[in-house]
């Protein structure tokens, strides 16, 4: 029997438009919808094969954030986690480890055999929180994962590296962050819908840690200058090479 925890993080929609609040620290909500973010979808799909795999145990969901993250939550459950934990914090820190304190706090006594995180999260791409849940728990981590076999009280995990790949034992318990590719995030059904208004949710407060990174101020990238045609065929080739001398300067 396996117990699994996935820690999932409320993202706003990555192809909608947005803007950056007047306070230039937070992006401006009007119009934002908000998902799962793509990485911790991965992970709740690992999640639910494994125990689906093994015939008995459960997958469940956690989540720090404010009141409108059981609309995310409910998703997870819809998707087939067993029950969820929302740590209900006003706002989500900038900080990782002020998270994974809040996560760790949560996770310590619950007996998981393993506890999953996406790779990073698709709003602030920092990809430490679940490493840094793993150090505060004193487990095994093991990172961007693209493959993942368990048994036996022991795991065997790939990871995807440039031009190579690398496998990695590890024993159980253990926390792993998946990466793209490993399995494709199944849908919610009508009846997982139905059945996850029924689903245990508990609340209960974050305990977040101090909050020592922060976001100073937040901007827009510059416009990009257009192009230039400078000419065509061989003839603009010194033109070209000139150029990217004296103003690219990149030669």
């Amino acid at each position: 029997m396996l117990k699994i925890a996935v820690c999932l993080k409320r993202v706003p929609e990555m192809e909608l438009r947005f803007s950056i609040a007047a306070d230039r620290k937070s992006l401006d909500q009007g119009g934002l919808k908000y998902e799962i973010s793509d990485f911790d979808g991965y992970a709740l799909e690992v999640g639910l094969r494994l125990v689906e795999k093994e015939g008995a145990g459960e997958v469940v969901v956690l989540c720090v954030g404010p009141d409108g993250v059981q609309e995310t939550i409910r998703k997870a459950l819809a998707i087939g986690a067993a029950r969820a934990v929302h740590l209900k914090a006003d706002e989500v820190p900038f900080d990782g480890l002020a998270i994974a304190k809040a996560l760790a706090a949560e996770l310590k006594d619950g007996g998981y055999d393993l506890i999953l995180f996406g790779r990073m999260a698709t709003d602030t791409a920092s990809g430490t929180v679940g490493p840094m849940t793993a150090e505060l728990l004193d487990l095994p981590c093991v990172t961007a994962l693209s493959h993942l076999e368990i048994a036996n009280g022991r795991g065997t995990a790939r990871r995807d590296l440039e031009g190579a790949t690398e496998t990695v034992e590890f024993p159980l318990p253990a926390v792993l962050t998946i990466d793209e590719g490993i399995a494709r995030p199944r849908l919610a059904s009508l009846k997982g819908i139905m059945a996850a208004k029924k689903k245990p949710l508990e609340v209960k407060p974050a305990q977040l840690g101090q909050v020592s990174l922060t976001v100073e101020a937040m901007a827009m990238p510059p416009e990009r200058a257009g192009g230039r045609i400078i000419g065509e065929g061989s003839d603009a080739v010194p033109e070209l090479v000139r150029l990217l001398r004296t103003e690219a300067k990149v030669l």
